[in-house]
């Protein structure tokens, strides 16, 4: 087993360092964002960073910077607009989502730099991603600055889903392995959705003798 100090992973070159502290956190979904400024320019971006916040009202977040010499079209844009989408990635379509994170200027879309196809929504100035099965549209409510790295956690409201009922189960979960979808390990590893384990809601009276499993 290798033990690293903070000291030693300080020390590491620049790109293994990112490398390894961006895989620690494990498998992450890979979505796509798709924006568009108060000029009409569309965005789309792929993050690893959206979570889950809250089902009443519905929210979602993700992590995103506004510092540094990269321009950001996402962050601006949902400033300008107020509203965005979240696309999940499917395997059909991963490489062309994977490339959205290279630095284009303003005055190119991704969706037509990596052959993707805008989709709308009448009264809902935000571009979802076509071949996405499973899609969010949201609306911008909060921003939460994190000053120690210069981050920020955008906070949208759920406004518009948009998913096949096949994907949908009796239970209101939503079959991921279903709907083809991909997830992400670090900055540009790419795997599988599949089916492990499912286990009944957690109570103390539920809980298995796992001297007997």
């Amino acid at each position: 087993m290798k033990h690293y100090t903070r000291k030693e992973l300080d020390m590491l070159e620049k790109r293994r360092r990112i490398n390894l502290v961006n895989s620690l956190s494990g498998y992450k979904p890979a979505n796509l964002i798709g924006t568009m400024s108060a000029a009409k320019q569309t965005n789309l971006a792929i993050f690893s960073s959206v979570l889950h916040l809250g089902t009443t009202p519905p929210l979602f977040g993700f992590v995103t910077r506004t510092t540094g010499d990269v321009p950001r079209h996402t962050y601006e844009n949902i400033v300008e607009t107020g509203v965005y989408t979240i696309n999940h990635v499917h395997e059909s379509f991963v490489e062309k989502a994977h490339f959205t994170s290279a630095k284009f200027g303003r005055e190119t879309s991704e969706f037509a730099a990596c052959q993707l196809t805008e989709e709308y929504l009448d009264g809902f100035d935000a571009p979802f991603v076509k071949e996405s099965v499973i899609k969010l549209g949201l609306e911008f409510v909060e921003e939460i600055p994190i000053k120690l790295n210069g981050t920020i956690l955008i906070i949208g409201q759920l406004q518009h889903l948009i998913m096949p009922e096949s994907s949908l189960l009796k239970d209101g979960n939503v079959d991921l392995h279903a709907a083809g979808g991909s997830c992400i390990s670090g900055l540009d590893g790419y795997h599988r959705v599949e089916r492990a384990y499912r286990f009944p809601f957690a109570r103390p009276s539920s809980i298995p003798d796992f001297d007997q499993l």
